[in-house]
């Protein structure tokens, strides 16, 4: 039998179907009509980084929020110990070159539409002044004096034009007690040998003089200039004498009458800061020769004790700031003999049982501006380059620990000079023929060296004598 459908009953089903979408619709907010909820979006946000600039050290400050367009950014502090070479921190800026908004740590500023990048400000430091090295072998045909200004924390930079021409084989270098002038004793500048003049320039560079030379004797080893600024003295190694100067208002030397001297191999004059009396540390003759200055010219005269006894090879000689003492390195042996220095006559008298050692060889001596610590330069040893002494109250030298400190060589074996700045805080020692660097070091509060970084430089070949001039 056949089913009929009921058609009445289908037209309620889809009536029914339709109604229960309708309501499905309006529950889920369809339907048109604008009668549902709107969907909000998603907002934009930005990011705050910062920048070292060109540092050398230290890290950058984070800040890991996420900041709305209008929202208030605190600018943060150098809190890694960001650093850079030769410069200090000053503050941030949203422009590397600073042209931008300078921030300073917890200010603050308003996020715009774009992330923000904060760069490190860097003020350049103050330098404490200049440094110049006289180099015994020939760069491109030249003999020249590298110069270097020192920055505040101790470290040399070449200066725009490093290196200044001077004779051949220059040995010493010295500056004026004010500062604006250079002498440069040349060994081998024909016969006789040189001084070489110049004047010291605002940024430290040196110009030689309208007259570039005077004349000195045969081989001229070393040369020095008397506290008062008005004599100098060089002491010429082959002929046997002490040339002496007078210096004028404008720094240039005119030559006074040669001191004869019952020497063998003069090796370095030195002044006592009274500029009363002279000592000259005198090689194979193996003694100091001791003169009196005359305080009106300037000229030398032997002390009533000629001399006294220094050991074997007498090679430099150093003052103690106080005048109290003088010390003098025995090349060949390695000793350093100290002395006590008479107040009233100036003569020397050796003080301790014995001499100190400085390792193989002992060349330069030098006293620190404070008179508490010395440090001698060995020339034949790499890994002791530098021997480090406190001063006692009585003059006495006792080694520290460790009792000398390496130096970088660069190809030579040890250490031919080390000098202290006037400040007291840096020591340079040059690495000699035929070496080509600077060791540079800091001063701790007990004396002893420690390499700075970078712990050398670079200058010309077979570096000698170093002068360090304060500002």
């Amino acid at each position: 039998m056949a089913i009929k459908s009921d058609r009445r009953l289908l037209s309620g089903a889809r009536s029914l179907g339709a109604a229960a979408f309708t309501l499905l619709l309006l529950a889920c907010g369809g339907g048109g009509g604008g009668g549902g909820t709107t969907t909000t979006p998603i907002a934009t946000t930005y990011t705050v980084t910062y920048n070292g600039n060109g540092n050398t050290g230290g890290t950058v400050p984070v800040d890991a929020s996420t900041f709305q367009q209008g929202q208030t950014v605190t600018v943060l502090g150098n809190t890694s110990s960001l650093v850079k070479t030769g410069f200090t921190f000053a503050s941030w800026n949203t422009q590397a070159n600073g042209s931008g908004t300078a921030y300073t740590a917890g200010q603050t500023c308003t996020m715009g539409s774009a992330n923000l990048t904060f760069y490190a400000q860097w003020t350049a430091q103050a330098g404490i002044g200049y440094a110049y090295v006289v180099n015994q072998y020939t760069t491109n045909g030249h003999q020249g004096i590298s110069q270097y200004t020192v920055g505040s924390n101790g470290s040399l930079t070449p200066m725009t034009i490093p290196t200044v021409d001077c004779g051949t084989t220059p040995e010493c270098i010295v500056a004026h007690p004010t500062g604006k002038y250079v002498y440069v004793a040349n060994t081998l500048d024909g016969v006789p040998g040189t001084i070489s003049q110049y004047t010291v320039g605002t940024d430290g560079s040196l110009t030689p003089m309208a007259t570039a030379k005077v004349a000195a004797g045969t081989y001229p080893l070393s040369i020095t200039v008397d506290p008062t600024g008005k004599f100098a003295y060089v002491a010429n190694n082959q002929s046997a004498n002490i040339s002496q100067y007078t210096i004028g208002t404008d720094g240039s030397l005119t030559p006074m009458t040669t001191a004869g001297l019952a020497a063998n191999y003069p090796d370095q004059v030195a002044v006592h800061p009274s500029g009363k009396y002279a000592y000259l540390a005198d090689g194979d003759g193996n003694k100091v020769l001791q003169y009196t200055i005359n305080q009106t010219t300037g000229a030398l005269s032997p002390m009533g004790t000629a001399s006294v006894a220094a050991g074997s090879n007498a090679y430099s000689i150093t003052i103690h700031p106080s005048g109290k003492w003088a010390y003098v390195t025995n090349y060949f042996t390695g000793a350093i003999l100290e002395y006590a220095i008479d107040a009233t006559s100036g003569a020397l008298s050796q003080i301790g049982s014995a001499s100190v050692g400085a390792g193989q060889y002992a060349a330069y001596v030098t006293v620190d501006p404070t008179g508490k610590y010395a440090y001698v330069a060995n020339p034949l040893t790499m890994s002791s380059a530098v021997f480090q002494y406190t001063i006692g109250t009585d003059g006495t030298l006792a080694a520290m620990s460790p009792a000398s400190v390496a130096a970088v060589t660069a190809g030579s074996t040890g250490a031919a000079c080390i000098q202290v700045d006037a400040t007291g805080s840096y020591a340079y020692s040059t690495s000699g023929q035929p070496g080509s660097t600077v060791t540079q070091y800091s001063i701790g509060a007990g004396g002893a060296l420690t390499a700075l970084t970078p712990a050398s430089v670079t200058t010309g070949p077979g570096p000698n004598k170093i002068l360090i001039i304060n500002k």
